[in-house]
């Protein structure tokens, strides 16, 4: 058997997403088998994965309506469900619908759902988001927030926040904990840091397509190795190059352990990966399973 690319040390995805039958997507089957493929060839124990309403198919995607909302967690539910072994649920909300997105955390936690997933629908600093952090802060769900890192302008179809936004939402809520997406995902990175090192409850995640020299660096040195996630978002080929970035800079092992599976271990509840916590590598089941093909 072939060695993980990655090693064969614990490494959970803080940040991935599948597709389902809703996107309008010929292929959609198809990506949730390359990204499990992709995953066992790097070494991915967990993938802790949303599924974004409808991509932008029947609402838009920044601003999907609850029915696609609702049929996007139904999906996500069910790969989560067939692939229990390596992936883990944020169920996705919209805070303009706030009704709504309360009842859904409520329905997927019941159902398994460890975290919420907030996209740019409304800039993270708005009232609209209170309740939501708050119950996530009660039932123990870390919010993984949509960022642009350093919003000097508006973006079309979106209402886009940046490190700044998610630092003032998550100091009216200290109890509650914040994953700020994608420090690789597009803008300037060297804003976000200062922005959010007094937000001890803000845990940047790795992934984006950019892996721009120095940024991991910059990370380690503003933040320290026990704050940051490793994640891949959509291209997994970048989290990769990130673990190989990651390798040299250093790192004593301890490090290393805690941007790879450690930290996300921390912040969500006890016990959501049981085989990270133990030290082992997930054992991964086939590439091509027919679950990812069920939603």
């Amino acid at each position: 058997m072939t060695a993980p690319l990655a090693g064969t040390a614990p490494l959970i995805d803080a940040h991935a997403h599948f597709y389902h039958a809703g996107t309008g997507r010929s292929d959609w089957s198809d990506l949730n088998v390359a990204r499990f493929r992709a995953g066992e060839r790097i070494g991915i124990t967990y993938h802790v994965a949303s599924v974004l309403g409808s991509y932008g198919f029947s609402s838009p995607t920044y601003f999907p309506s609850p029915t696609d909302v609702s049929s996007g967690n139904d999906a996500m539910l069910e790969i989560a469900a067939h692939e229990s072994t390596r992936v883990r649920m944020y169920v996705t909300v919209n805070p303009n619908y706030t009704d709504h997105a309360v009842q859904e955390v409520e329905r997927c936690v019941a159902r398994g759902a460890i975290g919420v997933k907030l996209l740019a629908s409304r800039r993270a600093d708005d009232p609209l988001l209170d309740p939501i952090a708050e119950l996530a802060g009660e039932r123990g769900l870390p919010v993984l927030h949509h960022i642009w890192q350093h919003r000097w302008r508006e973006w079309p179809s979106q209402e886009i926040s940046d490190g700044a936004d998610l630092a003032r939402l998550a100091s009216r809520h200290p109890k509650t904990s914040f994953i700020l997406a994608h420090i690789g995902g597009g803008g300037d990175y060297a804003h976000t840091f200062p922005a959010v090192v007094e937000s001890p409850n803000i845990f940047p995640d790795l992934s984006g397509s950019g892996v721009d020299r120095g940024m991991l660096d910059d990370a380690v040195a503003a933040l320290g190795a026990s704050r940051l996630l490793w994640a891949c978002d959509l291209t997994i080929e970048t989290g990769l190059a990130k673990l190989r970035a990651l390798e040299l800079l250093g790192l004593d092992e301890g490090a290393l352990s805690d941007i790879r599976w450690r930290n996300a271990t921390r912040l969500f509840r006890q016990g959501c990966f049981p085989l990270a916590a133990a030290g082992n590598a997930s054992p991964g089941a086939r590439a091509n399973s027919p679950a990812a093909r069920r939603s």
